[in-house]
């Protein structure tokens, strides 16, 4: 067992406010958490007891989208329009990749989302057995959706990887999912309705995140990329919608009497000029909001905090009102609503019982200080560099610095080099 006392705790329950107290970690899970130290403490026998020094014990962040093994793209193709990033700078490069490669680019993924607090992610790629592979040799918590497209991936894959990693206790998951309504014909379509409805289960995409993909469907079916999903019963049980930046009214009404949760990635909207999303109507209807960084391609940070503060920062811009979208929600997004939309709600806040994914926040730093209000403080003023550990189901990956993956550092940074200059060379 390991004990964390002298904490300042932030559960992320409900109406629960931080209070000073310690938390208690039993294999995968917290098997206390209070402001009292109980009885049986001098009694214990512990594999270890941290002393946290006044610091920040909370839940750790969910990056509700990415697409991890892009970091080989990192600052490459940079500056372009959309589609035709995807099309002249992406698509072609990604092709070039063998699913050792992908393995590879997935730890160095992992490391940084580890430096930014981030204790899981839903990891949208090419080939998710060796992204759950990278995920397990880190003992890292992933969720895989689907990538089902016109040139890559299929049905049945899609079906093999849902039934071969939805098993329980196990660190990785696999949600149905497809690349978007763009790049998929409509048999795709169709045969993902038939999947959700067969296992009663979630589905996730890209959706409404540039004008022109909303205008060619629109030209193409007469609806917009959500009616027309919508139509085809691809989320009658749910699912996430990534980006959603350009929604019509009758779409966030569709988003919520199917209870699809939004992923919002500000970052990567602005850097590609997709716009910004309508959060503040999102909010209105009470439609479950989480954070994704996108991919390091597009970002180029895989950087919750950069995000949460964009996700405030531009709803009040866009709405030309300071007090839009208030930054007590928006960390919300970041923990519980990330936890929901990926479906994992034993990872969503710190109880008894609950999956010990958890991170320190080191409050002793000038950015932190002085104290008046901590949830805001995380959203406006935190950053990568007060992240003193991560841990994911009661192993610590990451503290002070240095990483706990079963890989050396320098390893990882020169396996993605070598990849990066191959393919690129290969061009």
């Amino acid at each position: 067992m390991i004990r964390i006392y002298n904490a300042k705790i932030l559960t992320m329950k409900e109406d629960e406010k931080p209070f000073d107290g310690e938390l208690w970690i039993n294999g995968t899970q917290i098997s206390y958490v209070g402001k009292s130290i109980p009885r049986e403490a001098a009694k214990q026998k512990w594999e270890r007891q941290i002393d946290a020094k006044g610091n920040l014990i909370m839940p750790g962040f969910k990056n509700a989208h990415t697409h991890s093994a892009m970091t080989f793209l990192r600052s490459h193709a940079d500056d372009l329009p959309l589609l035709q990033w995807l099309n002249e700078q992406v698509f072609p490069y990604e092709a070039k990749l063998t699913p050792e490669d992908i393995y590879h680019l997935s730890k160095l993924a992992i490391m940084e989302y580890l430096t930014s607090g981030i204790t899981a992610n839903c990891d949208m790629y090419l080939t998710p057995d060796t992204i759950a592979q990278a995920s397990l040799d880190c003992g890292y918590r992933t969720v895989i959706t689907g990538a089902l497209n016109d040139f890559s991936q299929s049905l049945e894959e899609i079906e093999k990887w849902y039934r071969i990693y939805n098993q329980k206790d196990s660190l990785v998951h696999f949600q149905l999912g497809f690349h978007a309504e763009y790049t998929n014909r409509r048999e795709n379509l169709m045969g993902m309705a038939e999947l959700a409805q067969k296992y009663h289960a979630p589905v996730y995409t890209h959706n409404s995140e540039g004008k022109p993909e909303v205008k060619q469907c629109l030209e193409k079916t007469g609806m917009t990329p959500t009616a027309y999903m919508d139509s085809l019963g691809i989320f009658n049980y749910g699912g996430s919608f990534y980006h959603c930046v350009h929604m019509t009214e009758d779409d966030l009404d569709i988003v919520k009497k199917r209870k699809i949760s939004v992923v919002t990635n500000p970052a990567s909207n602005l850097k590609l000029a997709s716009g910004i999303a309508p959060i503040t109507e999102m909010m209105k209807k009470d439609i479950c909001l989480a954070i994704g960084t996108d991919g390091p391609a597009s970002n180029n940070c895989l950087d919750m905090f950069r995000e949460m503060f964009l996700v405030t920062a531009l709803a009040k811009y866009k709405e030309d009102d300071a007090s839009a979208v208030d930054a007590k929600d928006v960390l919300k997004m970041a923990v519980v609503g990330g936890a929901r939309a990926m479906n994992l709600t034993d990872c969503d806040v710190l109880d008894i019982g609950k999956q010990a994914d958890l991170i320190m926040i080191d409050l002793q730093q000038p950015n932190m200080q002085p104290i008046h209000n901590l949830e805001k403080n995380l959203v406006y003023s935190g950053s990568k560099q007060n992240v003193k550990m991560t841990m994911t189901a009661g192993k610590i990956l990451y503290e002070n610095g240095e990483f706990f993956i079963g890989t050396a550092p320098e390893e990882v940074y020169q396996k993605a080099a070598e990849i990066s200059k191959r393919i690129l060379q290969e061009a």
